[in-house]
């Protein structure tokens, strides 16, 4: 039976219900384990447009599918309409990075804005003593407030979105899936008789349908799919495209460009609106600086620089790096060996031995 930290038997807890698997399974062990359990969730945008949509979350089917776990094991349950803000935080924000040649990360801003943001303080307001979610993260007790750590189950880790979390929300979430691989999981699921025990997993982005990036950016912004040239780092012309968003750098299959040697996306050129292209090994990068950083570890050790290892894409294994404060804001990452295929608006996330010491957001590339 799991217990949560700091947390007495019978007291009052909230769980951030999504509709799936991990969510659910996380509130009903928190009844097994004996606490005053209240299920948020949040509608995140229009149920009738997200309704049919597999591998979404926070509308339509998913809202019913919380509804339903909490209707079997007893407990209330609320859902918020934070569509306005949902749309101004995340939505617009992953529009105007895409626009400017970025690849966003709209999980983070998601996390960071709203569901460890508003939700949180619902459920102080509803007098939970903490706010339980089902991410695969492992959250340690220390002397100096609580620690975030990597999941036991690597495939399943979710470290790298939660980088933006601060202390003082550190120190009010808990993570019961943590340890567990997600086979363990559903295994819970089936044990406690929960009809999502067999609900896939979320795919892509959640308001992105079918992973159509390109179309969400072209409704919100018309004009955003403007034509541009193609153009090899040697300043030749070799074709066009029909709008930078539909590129993104390190990207080699589907250029549209007939060419006698592989290449790659370099760069993107939002003001030009071109694509540069070249050979695999312009791609090389050694340094990063970053912004907004946040720091889960003291940040004057970091003032003369830190070995540790980074995680510059969600996907992408940890490899060895410096990293040096600029000031409290900004932060500069030296990889011990090139790296390839690094964007801007994507995360560098900083890890010793499992533990996040925090993150930054890409802003140039060396």
């Amino acid at each position: 039976m799991i217990s949560l930290d700091g947390i007495k038997k019978g007291n009052r807890i909230a769980v951030a219900m999504s509709g799936g698997v991990d969510s659910s399974v996380a509130a009903a062990l928190m009844v097994e384990a004996g606490y005053d359990v209240v299920g948020i969730t949040l509608q995140l945008y229009d149920h009738g447009e997200m309704a049919a949509k597999k591998g979404a979350c926070c509308a339509g089917q998913d809202i019913y599918d919380a509804r339903t776990v909490a209707d079997r094991l007893n407990f209330p349950h609320y859902v918020l309409d934070y569509e306005s803000l949902f749309r101004q935080n995340v939505i617009d924000d992953f529009v105007d990075s895409y626009l400017q040649g970025e690849t966003p990360i709209p999980c983070i801003r998601c996390n960071q804005k709203v569901k460890f943001k508003d939700l949180l303080t619902t459920a102080q307001d509803l007098g939970a003593e903490a706010l339980v979610t089902g991410h695969y993260v492992r959250r340690v007790e220390s002397p100096n407030g609580a620690k975030l750590f990597r999941a036991s189950d690597y495939n399943r880790d979710q470290s790298y979105f939660l980088f933006t979390t601060t202390q003082e929300q550190l120190n009010y979430l808990r993570f019961p899936l943590g340890g567990m691989e997600k086979s363990e999981t559903r295994t819970h699921a089936r044990r406690f008789g929960l009809e999502v025990s067999e609900k896939p997993d979320s795919q892509d982005i959640c308001f992105v349908p079918s992973g159509g990036y390109s179309s969400v950016v072209a409704k919100l912004r018309p004009g955003a799919l403007e034509a541009g040239e193609i153009v090899h780092m040697n300043g030749e012309v070799l074709g066009t495209h029909q709008g930078i968003i539909n590129y993104t750098v390190g990207q080699r299959r589907g250029l549209g460009i007939a060419a006698s040697e592989p290449l790659y996306v370099i760069r993107l050129e939002p003001e030009t609106h071109r694509v540069i292209v070249g050979p695999h090994h312009e791609l090389a990068k050694t340094k990063v600086y970053l912004k907004e950083v946040n720091w889960l570890h003291n940040p004057k050790a970091f003032e003369n620089g830190y070995a540790c290892m980074v995680k510059i894409r969600s996907t992408h294994q940890p490899v060895s790096a410096i990293i040096t404060k600029l000031d409290q804001n900004s932060a500069e990452a030296t990889f011990a060996e090139p790296e390839y295929g690094v964007a801007f608006g994507q995360a560098c996330v900083f890890i010793e031995n499992d533990h996040i010491l925090g993150g930054g957001w890409i802003t140039q590339v060396i």
